[in-house]
């Protein structure tokens, strides 16, 4: 078994070292698969991503103290009645136990009343103190979008100065930017395609990641061009067995959050932090190391 173990290990790393063009177009691949997945988004709905009512408008109402109402049977009940209507229903819980209804609509908040009398043909006559309306208004929400976007727009150029500022070389640097925007375009296709709403919460995860994917791509950056004294190879393996350590301790913790969670505002971070750490580990260990392993071979004249 312990032979079998080290020849596999031995084919894996013979790969890595041998064939990093190919991992390296392979990454670069993903990305503009990522960015025609976007860009469909934005032709074919009008928003390179799927937002939720906090972002787009609408109304949210919760029902409390009611823990007889089947949230899926709802949710059908209510798309048959407004069929151009988006409608999400999810059960609010208490220690496990569902105490009430939470309806997320895209209907807007001169037709709650509307909206009220239909949800009364299946839950009974709800007096005022068992609900409570949330109205978003559609310019508010667009406002609160952009101002995120900017945000996020703002946030990742100031990573760029500070990293080009610090390195002080434009492949190195580059190569760490790329990297950070690749982690963020291919989990925003990923998030797409599984269909997931975003909220504010999400677009804060955005944030976090950027800064999630720059510490492992300076690690790697650091050991590359800063510690000389070893071959090429020796410090792409140290600087792995750094960030390794980084990587899966943040993975550990937000898998562990993504269980034990009861919030959707937590769940939604945490399921956009994994899905970019996971493409993390591959922007920095194959598409950076690429980058930096061309950069010192043919620019610095070393050897692998």
């Amino acid at each position: 078994m312990k032979g079998f173990i080290d020849g596999f290990v031995h084919k894996v790393k013979d790969f890595y070292e041998k064939k990093y063009k190919w991992t390296f177009i392979f990454t670069i691949l993903l990305l503009v698969l990522a960015i025609v997945q976007i860009g469909v988004q934005q032709t074919t709905t009008g928003s390179f991503l799927i937002k939720s009512i906090s972002l787009k408008g609408g109304t949210t109402l919760t029902i409390y103290n009611n823990k007889t109402i089947n949230a899926d049977n709802l949710a059908g009940y209510l798309k048959s009645n407004f069929p151009k209507v988006d409608f999400e229903v999810r059960t609010l819980e208490d220690n496990g136990e569902q105490v009430g209804i939470i309806i997320d609509t895209s209907l807007p908040g001169e037709n709650v009343d509307t909206l009220l009398k239909t949800i009364e043909t299946q839950t009974g006559t709800l007096k005022p103190e068992q609900y409570n309306i949330d109205i978003i208004g559609s310019s508010l929400g667009s406002s609160f979008f952009k101002e995120t976007i900017i945000a996020l727009i703002v946030s990742f150029i100031l990573m760029a100065i500070v990293v080009t500022l610090y390195f002080r070389v434009l492949v190195p640097s580059f190569a760490v930017i790329l990297s950070a925007f690749s982690d963020i375009i291919v989990t925003m296709a990923i998030v797409n395609l599984m269909g997931m709403k975003i909220s504010t919460a999400g677009l804060a995860a955005y944030l976090l990641l950027i800064g999630y994917s720059v510490d492992t791509d300076i690690i790697l950056s650091v050991h590359m061009l800063k510690r000389t004294d070893v071959p090429v190879m020796s410090r792409v393996y140290r600087a792995i067995a750094t960030g390794a350590m980084t990587t899966g301790t943040t993975l550990a913790a937000v898998t562990l959050g993504l269980i034990f969670t009861k919030s959707d505002v937590i769940r939604e971070i945490m399921i956009i932090l994994l899905i970019g750490l996971i493409i993390d580990l591959f922007n920095t260990w194959v598409q950076n190391v690429g980058i930096l392993r061309l950069y010192m071979e043919r620019v610095k004249g070393e050897k692998a």
